[in-house]
């Protein structure tokens, strides 16, 4: 992972798709929260230093992730996580119209851990995606930049996929033919206020390499 910054209170890396960001029952070392601990570490096992997860994303979605060094830290991000400003870019199936608005609605998720658009707001949350299309490609897939209002589970995933236009390499809700390797979605940009000085820091990646070469395909 590449650390585009590291201070005593905060850690913010650019993790790769494929990576997940916490341990699972099966997986409990290929993680970018057990990677950074052991950074952290210096190597040392006894040492008490460690990172706190402020928020997670899909483990096929790559981009900007946000770790704290102290538990302080962490639940001064987390209780500020409404002001804190995320972009995506992603690619979709189609052409989308209009090429600038708000998807909204009540996300729940099934026993099968598929998460899914409700009319009752007792059985969901509610969840706002903000998007617009930077570019149509001649084949019928289009470039999305995304301003995510909220943070639900697979909420991106969902919202374009219900809307008719699934993300390109998505495998859980996707029904197209796979024309990627990858889901394309990243997490291009973090802006949050620092936990420690207050000051507001603000983070872009831009678009990774495969992401290029996907687009270019495409």
């Amino acid at each position: 992972m590449t650390i585009l910054h590291e201070d005593k209170e905060i850690i913010v890396v650019v993790k790769p798709a494929g990576l997940l960001t916490v341990g699972t029952e099966r997986d409990k070392t290929r993680t970018a929260h057990y990677l950074l601990n052991d950074y952290v570490r210096k190597g040392d096992p006894k040492s008490r230093n460690r990172v706190y997860v402020v928020h997670r994303l899909d483990q096929d979605t790559s981009g900007i992730l946000l770790f704290a060094k102290s538990e302080a830290a962490k639940i001064f991000l987390q209780e500020n996580w409404e002001n804190t400003e995320k972009y995506y870019l992603a690619i979709v199936h189609g052409r989308l119209t209009p090429q600038e608005g708000v998807i909204s609605s009540y996300l729940s998720e099934n026993a099968a851990q598929r998460v899914y658009s409700t009319p009752d707001p007792a059985k969901g949350k509610l969840a706002h995606t903000e998007y617009k299309v930077l570019q149509e490609g001649r084949k019928g897939f289009s470039l999305v930049e995304i301003h995510l209002l909220t943070g639900r589970k697979h909420q991106i995933r969902v919202h374009f996929a219900e809307k008719g236009h699934p993300l390109v390499g998505d495998r859980k809700y996707n029904n197209h033919a796979p024309v990627a390797n990858r889901l394309a979605l990243h997490a291009r940009s973090l802006a949050f206020t620092h936990p420690f000085n207050g000051r507001r820091m603000s983070f872009d990646t831009g678009m990774p390499e495969d992401f290029v070469r996907l687009l270019a395909k495409l």
